[in-house]
């Protein structure tokens, strides 16, 4: 690789990167022939997967696994224990080349029932399937205890490893242990439990561990009243507590769910302009996902989500070898493919599986707008000029956009700012002071009716440029006082908006039309900030202008009264006798020595004059 193609590729990689969302879950690398070399986890995808390229990473393997990239992907999760599981199951997927590769089952703890005579319940990270049945991996180790202690209170299964068998209970050869006697086992070594009892206890701890809680929950409602009809409260109370444990028992995640075997899940996310669609796929094997894919599509003749969906899963189902019989999608396709079957959840696990997808699919359409727009800027500005167009239905886009502020305090030193965006963006050349000079006293709509007629008027006699959009800073009374000038005096068809504060001083929304009405606008959207940003812009070049000439007019002193003496001369005057008294009583010569004989004249006839008054 010369040096050049380095430089492409360094600047390709780091383009990714900087893109990446601050958001938990996995990221793959691919080495030259796009296979993945390296599977990782994080709490903030962006800050981890910029640590490889910092200049200071000293270690000798993570420089070589760095200099092996050519590409990179990630999928993101909504939390960390998500994460964690989806960058197992891709680790055991394809086993890359710098990763630790985690043998099956030991990474996260399950829970074991054995298939013993009497079986045990308990914690494992060892999974062997011939000594008996395994639920999980748990994600959630306090989860994981949870139900176990719920199983150990309702059930009492028995927690020794002494082999017990038929005959061995028949022949009383076994002894209860402590256990027993402090009432945390039923003692099936000594038939204190009949071996039906025992595995239907068994039988309900795995509807339990399958996820199976209604059933589970609702014998313990039932026991929990009849022993309140029985009189026996403190045991009522003691399955109420563990009947509330079982409901608040959230165990399952998006990543591992025990209801689900096999699903394929797509969901499509459209771009904005219609014209591309990203299709996000994900694979479930054994409840955890083993395949996370986005793929963007081109519409060629406007086809519809559905159509390009239905186009896209054989492909993609091929592609991956998938036999999922199930197919989650997010609305009805009126289509049949061959062996499997649609379907739309509505709730549960399979409902949040599709909502992870379609978050993939939305971040992937994010991140790439956002390559996009570092490479041309201008791609950004154009993209939300056209959205305030489509919202306040312009007839153009508004590249140039002005905005009015008044400042004063009680009328004085009333002052007004106009800015101009151009683009989105301030063009401070273009940025206007004025002095208001026909209005007295603190009449805020006069003197914005004076800045505006001021302002239209000279561009009409000069032939500027016309806005193509003015926006108020306030509401419907400052929107009402600029359409009487712009549109009542000066005869023009310019669109007016205004932005409203709620009672924090926030801006909260954008007003547009006549009655104004709100203009729908998500606060945390792009556009929103930008139109935040415009009135904040032009409240700070007003109060700054009025700051200015109030600070003019507090350092005027009598000096500035006296013909023939300049801000030197009194910079100097100042400095040297500290104040007018002191200058006053200065001797000519003293005043000679600072400012000159002829200055000095000046000082003196003045102040003799003004004694003689």
């Amino acid at each position: 690789m010369n040096k050049q193609e380095k430089e492409q590729l360094n600047a390709y990689l780091k383009n990714i990167v900087l893109n990446m969302p601050e958001k938990p879950g996995s990221y793959q690398y691919y080495d030259e022939n796009h296979n993945i070399i390296y599977v990782g986890k994080a709490k903030n995808l962006k800050k981890r997967v910029s640590s490889y390229f910092h200049k200071e990473v000293d270690r000798f393997k993570t420089k070589v696994l760095v200099s092996k990239i050519r590409d990179i992907s990630y999928s993101v999760v909504n939390t960390e224990e998500d994460a964690l599981l989806l960058e197992n199951a891709l680790i055991k997927k394809y086993k890359p080349k710098y990763n630790v590769l985690l043998k099956d089952g030991k990474t996260y703890p399950s829970i074991c029932i054995t298939n013993e005579y009497f079986p045990r319940i308990f914690k494992t990270r060892s999974i062997n399937k011939k000594y008996g049945s395994y639920y999980g991996p748990y994600p959630h180790i306090t989860a994981m205890y949870q139900v176990l202690e719920l199983i150990k209170k309702i059930y009492k299964p028995r927690t020794c490893r002494m082999t017990i068998t038929k005959e061995g209970v028949k022949q009383g050869k076994y002894k209860p242990c402590l256990e027993y006697h402090i009432h945390n086992c039923y003692a099936p070594c000594i038939n204190k439990i009949s071996y039906e009892d025992y595995q239907e206890n068994i039988k309900q701890s795995r509807e339990i561990l399958e996820g199976n809680t209604r059933n589970v929950s609702n014998l313990l409602y039932k026991i929990m009243l009849k022993n309140a009809e029985l009189l026996k409260f403190e045991v009522a109370e003691e399955i109420k507590k563990k009947y509330l444990i079982l409901q608040d028992f959230v165990a399952k995640s998006e990543v591992v769910s025990f209801t689900i075997k096999e699903e394929d899940i797509f969901t499509i996310v459209d771009d904005d302009n219609n014209n591309n669609a990203y299709i996000n796929y994900i694979h479930v094997k054994n409840g955890t996902i083993n395949q996370s894919f986005t793929y963007e599509y081109k519409r060629k003749l406007n086809e519809s989500d559905e159509e390009l969906l239905i186009t896209a899963i054989p492909e993609i189902r091929e592609r991956f070898k998938s036999t999922a019989k199930e197919i989650l999608v997010p609305f009805y396709i009126d289509w049949k493919i061959k062996d499997a079957e649609f379907f739309v959840p509505q709730r549960g696990d399979k409902k949040h599986l599709l909502d992870l997808s379609e978050m993939n699919g939305k971040q992937y359409k994010f991140d790439r707008l956002k390559q996009a727009e570092k490479l041309n800027p201008e791609q950004k500005q154009t993209r939300l000029m056209k959205e305030l167009q489509n919202k306040l239905k312009l007839s153009k886009m508004p590249f140039q956009i002005e905005c009015f502020d008044n400042s004063n305090i009680s009328g004085k030193d009333a002052v007004a700012g106009c800015i101009v965006y151009k683009g989105m963006k301030p063009s401070k050349k273009d940025y206007r002071k004025y002095n208001i000079k026909t209005v007295e006293g603190p009449d805020d709509y006069a003197s914005m009716k004076e800045v505006v007629r001021r302002r239209y008027t000279r561009i009409l006699e000069e032939g500027g440029t016309l806005p193509d959009l003015i926006i108020t800073d306030g509401g419907i009374g400052q929107m009402d006082v600029v359409r009487a000038v712009v549109e009542g005096e000066l005869g023009l068809n310019i669109p007016i908006a205004g932005l409203a504060k709620n009672d924090k001083h926030r801006t909260n929304e954008l007003l547009y039309g006549w009655p104004p009405q709100t203009i729908g606008i998500d606060i945390k959207s792009e556009l929103f900030k930008v139109l935040t940003q415009i009135q904040d812009e032009v409240h700070r070049y007003a109060i700054t202008f009025h700051r200015d000439k109030r600070s003019k007019h507090a350092l005027h002193s009598e000096l500035d009264d006296i013909k023939g003496i300049g801000p030197k001369t009194k910079e100097l005057l100042i400095k040297k006798f500290k104040s007018v008294k002191g200058i006053q009583s200065a001797g000519y010569q003293d005043l000679t020595d600072t400012i000159g004989p002829s200055k000095a004249a000046i000082i003196k006839e003045y102040f003799k004059l003004k004694v003689g008054k």
